[in-house]
């Protein structure tokens, strides 16, 4: 299927980005839910999935709606109300969804998936708020496991992507913008052609302007909303992606001017957390023992270096993107040039 966008001058004028944590949240399920994880993720897939299916997150209600082809329901992305709402401010806009219109798009999830619903979107139907606070708490949870303990280096990589791509509308302009998302999104003029769509964006099904949403796991494709009286919504893959789960520097690379300020041990911390660990785990793959791991995390914590996040009933430790800086090295520091762009 292909369909058309039309704009007027006032439609470009309402183009703008976005950083979505919940258009992260429905790519990445929907990521895990393939025959087979794109290869750019599936290190961070051999890391979550285990979790997930410890707290039954791979068969739960936000599984049901995502499946791996076709169809999504609209609610489950809300326009976002700033450049970069916080995944709270999206659940709300969530459970603030009229209760028909969940109805209406259940329906259409059927439609799409031989005529009946799973279990738990048929409760959903059944009761949608009721359904919707259960559901936003689901995400929560997958929240937690999957995507906070990453977030700081997703995040970096979508900024980065807006950051470019403005400095492409300025010495460019917008056209060469809507040309260059993504082989199947075309610019003619005073229309945006869409390749592929499951389903049609029209103007006439939207409100104005247009909503651009980098995403990390939306590759290899261009996922869309389009609901009456909101700008349409046009998530795109993100360039760097193939760069996002390299791994950075290992203990041994850790420069001596780094340790020097840091400590070694500190250092060595740090270098492990490229991936997210425990403290039980990070004491297994160092010499040291948990109490002093959790000292030595408490400390780079408080300096900015390392985020915690709560997954069951361990913690898992993060670096920043000032500790991946940090051990990068005076001559990469985080700028928006640092995630090279993805081979066209």
């Amino acid at each position: 299927m292909r369909t058309a966008l039309v704009f007027t001058a006032g439609d470009l004028a309402q183009t703008r980005f976005a950083v979505s944590p919940l258009w992260e949240v429905v790519t990445s399920v929907r990521a895990l839910t393939c025959a087979r994880t794109p290869a750019a993720h599936r290190g961070w897939e051999r890391q979550v999935r285990p979790r997930l299916a410890a707290a039954g997150l791979d068969r739960g209600r936000l599984a049901e709606l995502i499946p791996a082809t076709g169809y999504l329901p609209d609610f489950l992305n809300p326009t976002p109300s700033s450049p970069a709402p916080s995944l709270a401010e999206e659940l709300a806009a969530v459970r603030a969804t009229d209760p028909a219109q969940v109805r209406l798009e259940l329906d259409g999830l059927a439609r799409d998936h031989g005529g009946r619903l799973p279990p738990g979107a048929r409760a959903l139907h059944r009761d949608p708020a009721a359904g919707l606070a259960r559901l936003t708490r689901e995400i929560e949870a997958y929240w937690q496991l999957a995507l906070a303990p990453y977030w700081a280096r997703i995040r970096a990589l979508l900024e980065a992507d807006i950051t470019r791509r403005a400095r492409q509308v300025a010495a460019q302009g917008v056209a060469d913008l809507l040309n260059t998302l993504h082989p199947t999104v075309r610019w003619d003029g005073d229309a945006l052609t869409l390749a592929q769509r499951h389903c049609a964006v029209t103007r006439a099904d939207t409100g104005d302007g247009l909503l651009l949403i980098p995403s990390a796991f939306a590759w290899p494709h261009v996922l869309t909303r389009a609901v009456p009286e909101a700008p349409p919504q046009l998530a795109y893959p993100a360039d760097g992606i193939a760069t996002l789960w390299e791994r950075r520097p290992a203990p041994d690379d850790i420069g001596a001017a780094v340790a020097g300020v840091l400590g070694r041990t500190r250092a060595q911390l740090l270098a492990e957390l490229d991936t997210p660990a425990s403290t039980t785990e990070l004491a297994g793959r160092t010499t040291l023992s948990a109490p002093s791991v959790s000292e030595h995390l408490t400390a780079l914590r408080a300096a900015g270096l390392a985020t915690a996040h709560r997954a069951g009933r361990s913690v898992l430790y993060a670096r920043t993107p000032l500790a991946d800086a940090l051990l990068a090295g005076p001559s990469a520091g985080p700028s928006a040039d640092a995630y090279p762009a993805v081979a066209r």
